[in-house]
């Protein structure tokens, strides 16, 4: 029996990839630039007179994340000033929502558990602190300043780092789905916070001390921070230590947790309503708008392949997993259906499915991730990658030479057919020439022979292997196998 459950509650903001920034008409370049202070204005540095104009696609944005997550949408919503003072901050406050955020009480469900959402919030991002290093001074780029920001606040329901970042990993997914942020960990497009509490046996569940864990840039940290969290605190508590509520950082250098300052409570924000920015009223008409721009979300896409394709769940969690692949997948599959029904090729149209399935799994991510290339960088296009795979459904090409062909169609896109010509890698069929080499290799091997006639089932499979390496692996091998057993048998 455990002696303590953990109790943690995420807080992920997500960078979205409007054009211009939250309050102003700057472009949104997510605080990526490489020159420092080039998108910014009097409004996003916060100069005298400056008026703040909340850009409506952010909040559309926002939105889509809430009702993807089954959320309620408010029909009265606001936004509020966060009185804090970092020198990154233009304004010496941040305009962000408190009392009234566009969505509430969501869910998300994970390995078969729902983890409950409490609120998805806008707010605008702050600049960057620049440290150079050996001076006493530090530079201030105020380029990701006013950029649209989402917080997603989940309640206290997630029990292990596992839980979290997997979590984090299906929010990633659904933001990419819904387009409204690549949102990168390793860019800053993504950044995750947990709250942490034990809870003794018999206590009540948020009766342990929160410790809030910042700065984790991968999901591999979000659970290895929590993880190291938990053991932390567990010893702490088992030599009679009391907790401190504080903000800490993660360290990937040392593995650990570091402290980091006093924790604030909501009050120290000294939180009101943005005076330059009226409140909104959302009628139904806007809700049933938004839900109409709603895309099939990852997990009504995994449901209808899983159906559609009849393709082995781990095959369908990876096609799905990226939006852009499951079109790529969807778009290959209407031009083998196409190929087929008029004739071009013959060939299973659930065998032709299941190969397409398994070389965009096996070889076409493989060269994908050797040459750290995504789906917009592939030169083949589904046409091309149907034919491919139609030719090797028909048993014109073995795996070897498939293999052949789809590194050139990869390296410059190109017809299969053409490069299969040029590199002579079509398989002899029943041919003369392969019959002419089925009889040499019999000639040569008449031990195989006399093994055969005796029952010897392994005489075969040699004198299969024997043909395939004199047609340096151009035959078919069901071809050479029904020829040698027809010239063994005397038919």
């Amino acid at each position: 029996m455990k002696k303590y459950t953990p109790v943690i509650g995420m807080e992920i903001h997500v960078e979205l990839k409007t054009k211009s920034k939250m309050f102003c008409q700057c472009k949104n370049g997510l605080g990526l630039e490489k020159t420092p202070n080039i998108d910014i204005c009097p409004v996003c540095t916060a100069q005298p007179g400056t008026l703040p104009v909340p850009n409506i696609q952010a909040i559309e944005f926002v939105q889509l994340v809430g009702l993807a997550l089954g959320c309620n949408l408010r029909q009265i919503s606001k936004f509020d000033r966060k009185n804090y003072f970092y020198p990154d901050i233009p304004k010496g406050y941040q305009i962000s929502q408190y009392d009234q955020p566009f969505c509430e009480k969501g869910k998300l469900k994970i390995n078969g558990k729902e983890i409950g959402i409490t609120r998805i919030h806008l707010e605008e991002d702050t600049g960057k602190l620049i440290h150079p290093k050996g001076v006493e001074y530090t530079l201030v780029d105020f380029n990701r300043a006013g950029v649209p920001l989402m917080e997603l606040v989940t309640e206290p329901d997630i029990e292990t780092g596992e839980e979290a970042r997997i979590f984090c990993q299906k929010l990633q997914q659904i933001c990419r789905y819904l387009e409204i942020s690549d949102a990168d960990m390793e860019k800053g497009n993504m950044r995750c916070e947990a709250n942490i509490s034990l809870y003794k046996e018999g206590e009540e569940k948020l009766s342990g001390t929160k410790v809030e864990v910042k700065n984790i840039n991968s999901f591999k940290f979000v659970e290895k921070a929590i993880n190291f969290e938990i053991e932390r605190q567990t010893e702490m508590l088992d030599k009679g230590e009391k907790i401190v509520q504080e903000t800490r950082g993660w360290d990937a250098n040392k593995g650990e947790t570091v402290s980091q300052r006093k924790k604030e409570s909501a009050h120290d924000y000294r939180y009101f309503p943005e005076p330059d920015i009226p409140p909104f009223s959302f009628d139904e008409t806007y809700v049933e708008n938004i839900k109409r721009k709603l895309p099939e979300l990852p997990e009504q896409k995994f449901e209808r392949f899983k159906k559609e394709y009849d393709l082995p769940i781990a095959d369908v969690e990876i096609i799905t997993c990226e939006k852009e692949l499951a079109q790529y997948f969807e778009n290959v599959v209407s031009e083998i259906r196409e190929k087929i029904s008029c004739k071009e090729y013959v060939c299973q149209e659930e065998r032709a499915i299941k190969l397409a399935a398994n070389y965009m799994i096996g070889e076409l991510r493989k060269h994908m991730g050797e040459h750290e290339h995504d789906l917009s960088d592939i030169k083949i296009t589904p046409e091309n990658y149907a034919e491919f795979i139609c030719i090797l459904s028909e048993g014109k090409i073995n795996s070897s030479a498939a293999q052949t062909v789809l590194a050139e169609m990869y390296k410059a896109g190109g017809d299969p057919s053409q490069i299969i010509e040029e590199k002579n890698l079509a398989q002899m069929d029943n041919s003369d020439e392969l019959e002419k080499i089925v009889e040499e290799v019999l000639a040569k091997n008449e031990k195989s022979v006399v093994d055969f006639k005796a029952g010897k089932e392994n005489a075969l499979k040699f004198l299969i292997g024997q043909t395939m390496s004199a047609t340096k692996g151009k035959a078919n091998p069901n071809a050479a196998s029904e020829l040698l057993v027809k010239k063994m048998s005397g038919e």
